[in-house]
């Protein structure tokens, strides 16, 4: 039987209540429950998390997981004012970086040509930025996701300063903060109002 001749692979389909888990009654969450969020459950977050696309496999996403009420204090002086309760309340947050000597992985996230890649990229600081930003981002959603399917809620933020919450955490590494996650069960009135969604008709054509 020839490659043609093969029946195509038939995927699983989301059923309704994992569509609902992950993106029909999901919400950000502003307010937590003092239930606590274990290593374990970080953990599967991440295991989810770290499965998501990113170009050429380069996966630049990185994540420092503050429990510790020290370390959150250290977080919230780099957060803008209303950021800053919920983050103190939350039983986890992630901060999520990029990497960007990401290349230097390469020979291990793509065997095939990793020291090609790794060597192409050696000398493009500014190409490995641009490309670190961009899929940290995709694999954001990803992780977004992978909260969601622990159970859990997420409350991710962009207020804050990222020059200081970088020296604060990532001081002499290649790592670069692009955003903050709070994670636990939802608390009391944990939901504002849903938002809109812009018209199908507004944002999706055919071709």
């Amino acid at each position: 039987m020839s490659m043609t001749d093969r029946e195509p692979q038939a995927l699983d389909v989301l059923d309704d209540a994992g569509r609902k888990v992950l993106f029909t009654e999901a919400r950000t969450a502003n307010t937590f429950a003092e239930v606590a969020v274990d290593d374990d459950e970080l953990a599967m977050i991440w295991e989810l998390a770290r499965w998501s696309p990113s170009a050429a496999n380069g996966q630049p996403l990185r994540v420092l997981f503050v429990r510790t009420r020290e370390g959150k204090e250290r977080l919230v002086r780099h957060l803008d004012e209303g950021n800053r309760a919920k983050t103190l309340s939350a039983p986890a947050v992630a901060i999520l970086a990029y990497d960007v000597d990401f290349h230097e992985q390469m020979p291990t996230v793509f065997p095939a040509r990793g020291d090609m890649l790794r060597a192409a990229f050696a000398d493009q600081a500014e190409t490995r930025e641009r490309l670190a930003a961009y899929n940290s981002a995709l694999q954001t959603g990803v992780f977004l996701l992978a909260v969601r399917a622990a159970g859990l809620a997420a409350g991710p933020m962009a207020g804050f300063d990222r020059g200081g919450v970088d020296e604060e955490f990532f001081a002499g590494t290649s790592w670069r903060s692009h955003l903050v996650v709070n994670i636990g069960h939802p608390g009391a009135d944990p939901w504002f109002p849903r938002l809109p969604r812009v018209p199908v008709e507004d944002a999706v054509t055919w071709a």
